[in-house]
C-alpha cells in the first residue's frame, strides 16, 4: 500500500516497568513508521499519579534508547503537538469535553461505584449483559441542577448511538462490524474531572493526526468506544493494528512469573538489545532468513497482510539462539563493551585488565557464549587458579594414557606456547597417545575443564609463568 505522511505513536503508562508486550508493541510502531518513512511518536499516560512508578517516564526511555527504538517527537525531542505528558493535556480533554457537552453527545452521571457495582451484579444474576442502564440519562433538567447545587459528584458519560452498527478497519482482523446496542455508554471523565484512558487516547491522536494505531490485541474493546467519539467529531479514523497476545509455551497468558516478562529480566540475563528486538520482530511470523537488523525487519515485515491473531508464544529457547547468533555477528571489541558489567560483578578485578587483554580473552570464547552472563563463567580460568586433581581427570583419560601425557609434559620444555603444543603433539603420535586425550590432559591442567579454548591460546592469555605453574601443580600430585 502506498501511504503519505504516516504518523503513529507509542503510548505507555509509566506504572510499572517495561515488559515484553510494551516493547513488542513500541518496536512495530518505530518498524512500520520507519518502513513507510512515517513519524514514530512517544506519548506518555501519566494522568493516575497514584499509579506513576515511572515519574517523568525517565526509565521507559532510557529503554527505548537501550533498545534503539527511536521517535521523532516526544517528551524532551519535542514536537508539534506538545505536550507529550496527558498529564500535562487536560486543558485539551476539556475543551473537547465542552465540545460533546454543546452538542448533546454526553450527559453527567451521578451514581456511585456501589450503586453501579449492584446494578451489574443484578444484571449478572437475571443473566444480563452488564452494562450500564442509563438512569442520569432520564434525569431532568431541575433534577440536574439540584444535584449540582448539592454538589453530588458526577462523571461525563458518552451517549452511545445504540441504533448504529460501526465498522473497525483493522490490519489483521479486516473489516470488523460491531452492534452498538451491545455496548454501554461509556465514561470520559473521572469524578476528579481528569479524563479516562478512552477519552484521552482518543482527543490527542485525533489532535495530533495518527493515522495507525498500533496496540495490543487487549486493547480491541475500548476501539469501539474510541470509534464512536471519531465518529461524534465527524474526524478521520486511523487504521488499526491490534497485536496478538503472548504467551508463555504453556499456552498460558504471558505474566510477571514468566522469566523474561520484563525487559530488565533479558537485560540482566545478558541479552543483547538487537537480540530481543530481532525476536519480537519476527515472532509469530515465518522468515527464511531469521537474524536481521532493525532496518531488515522494517523492509522485511509484511505490514499489509499481517498475521491474523492466534496464540504467539514465546519461546526463551528460540531467543537464546537468536541472542548467541548475535553475539557471533558483532566485533570482540563490541561484545567486551556488552560484557564488562557482567565480568567486573563476579569479578571487580576485571576492570584492572587491560581492555586489549579482554578483548583477547572474549575473542577466544565467544563462540561460546549464549547470554552475556555466560562470560564470567567462560573466563573463571583466568580469574581463579582451578581446583585439579589426578583422581578427577583419571575418570576421563585412559590409567595408561595419563601416564605416558605426564611424561611428556615433564620432558617437553615451555617457552612458546606454539613449539610445546606442537613438540607435544608429535611426541604423542610416537607414544600412541590421542591428541583428545593430551589436549584433555592440558586444558583440564590449565582450567581445571575438558574442553573449551585451543591450548596454544589458552597459554598466550594465562601468560608462559601461570601455565607453567597450573601445569606443575597437576604433576606434582602424580608424583605424591
Amino acid at each position: 500500500m502506498k501511504l503519505s505522511h504516516v504518523r503513529v505513536r507509542f503510548a505507555p503508562s509509566p506504572t510499572g516497568l517495561m515488559h515484553l508486550g510494551n516493547v513488542r508493541t513500541a518496536l512495530m510502531n518505530y518498524l512500520f513508521a520507519l518502513q513507510y518513512q512515517g513519524t514514530n511518536i512517544l506519548r506518555i499516560e501519566d494522568t493516575d499519579p497514584a499509579r506513576n512508578f515511572d515519574p517523568g517516564a525517565k526509565q521507559i526511555m532510557q529503554d527505548l534508547a537501550w533498545l534503539n527504538i527511536i521517535y521523532q517527537e516526544g517528551p524532551v525531542q519535542g514536537g508539534p503537538y506538545a505536550p507529550y505528558f496527558q498529564s500535562e493535556r487536560q486543558s485539551l480533554y476539556q475543551e473537547n469535553l465542552t465540545l460533546l457537552e454543546k452538542n448533546n453527545f454526553v450527559y453527567r452521571c451521578f451514581c456511585t461505584a456501589e450503586e453501579l457495582e449492584k446494578k451489574r451484579e443484578r444484571q449478572v444474576m437475571l443473566k444480563m449483559p452488564p452494562r450500564y442502564d442509563r438512569t442520569c440519562l432520564k434525569l431532568t433538567p431541575g433534577e440536574i441542577a439540584q444535584k449540582l447545587k448539592d454538589r453530588v459528584p458526577f462523571i461525563w458519560r458518552m451517549k452511545v448511538p445504540t441504533d448504529q452498527k460501526i465498522t473497525l478497519h483493522d490490519l489483521a482482523h479486516g473489516a470488523i462490524s460491531f452492534d452498538l446496542n451491545d455496548f454501554s455508554d461509556f465514561p470520559l471523565t473521572r469524578q476528579d474531572g481528569t479524563a479516562t484512558f478512552i477519552f484521552a487516547n482518543f482527543v490527542d491522536d485525533m489532535l495530533m493526526k495518527i493515522t495507525h494505531v498500533l496496540r495490543g490485541e487487549d486493547h480491541l474493546t475500548n476501539t469501539v468506544g474510541q470509534l464512536v467519539l471519531y465518529q461524534a467529531f465527524n474526524a478521520p479514523i486511523p487504521v488499526f493494528w491490534h497485536l496478538p497476545i503472548l504467551f508463555n509455551i504453556d499456552g498460558k497468558k504471558l505474566s510477571k512469573r514468566d522469566f523474561g516478562f520484563s525487559l530488565n529480566d533479558l537485560r540482566n540475563a545478558g541479552y543483547l538489545p538487537q537480540a530481543i528486538c530481532n525476536y519480537l520482530g519476527i515472532l509469530g511470523t515465518s522468515f527464511e532468513e531469521e537474524i536481521m537488523s532493525m532496518e531488515q525487519l522494517a523492509q522485511a515485515i509484511d505490514f499489509e497482510h499481517p498475521k491474523a491473531p492466534g496464540q504467539i508464544k514465546y519461546d526463551i529457547a528460540k531467543l537464546n539462539w537468536i541472542n548467541h547468533k548475535w553475539i557471533n555477528r558483532l566485533t570482540p571489541e563490541q561484545v567486551t563493551a556488552h560484557a564488562l558489567p557482567f565480568l567486573t560483578a563476579v569479578y571487580p578485578q576485571a576492570s584492572n585488565v587491560p581492555l586489549n587483554q579482554l578483548t583477547k580473552l572474549i575473542e577466544h570464547i565467544q563462540t561460546d557464549i549464549v547470554k552475556l552472563t555466560d562470560v564470567p563463567e567462560l573466563l573463571r580460568f583466568y580469574f581463579e587458579t582451578p581446583t585439579t586433581s589426578v583422581k578427577e581427570l583419571s575418570t576421563h583419560i585412559p590409567a595408561s594414557s595419563l601416564k605416558t601425557i605426564f611424561n611428556l609434559i615433564e620432558q617437553t620444555p615451555l617457552v612458546k606456547a606454539h613449539d610445546f603444543v606442537d613438540a607435544l603433539k608429535t611426541a604423542a603420535k610416537a607414544n600412541n597417545i590421542a591428541l583428545k586425550d593430551l589436549f584433555g590432559t592440558l586444558r583440564y591442567a590449565l582450567t581445571g575443564k575438558l574442553h573449551g579454548m585451543g591450548i596454544a591460546e589458552l597459554i598466550e592469555v594465562l601468560g608462559i609463568t601461570t601455565a607453567q605453574e597450573r601445569l606443575k601443580h597437576l604433576l606434582m600430585e602424580n608424583h605424591k
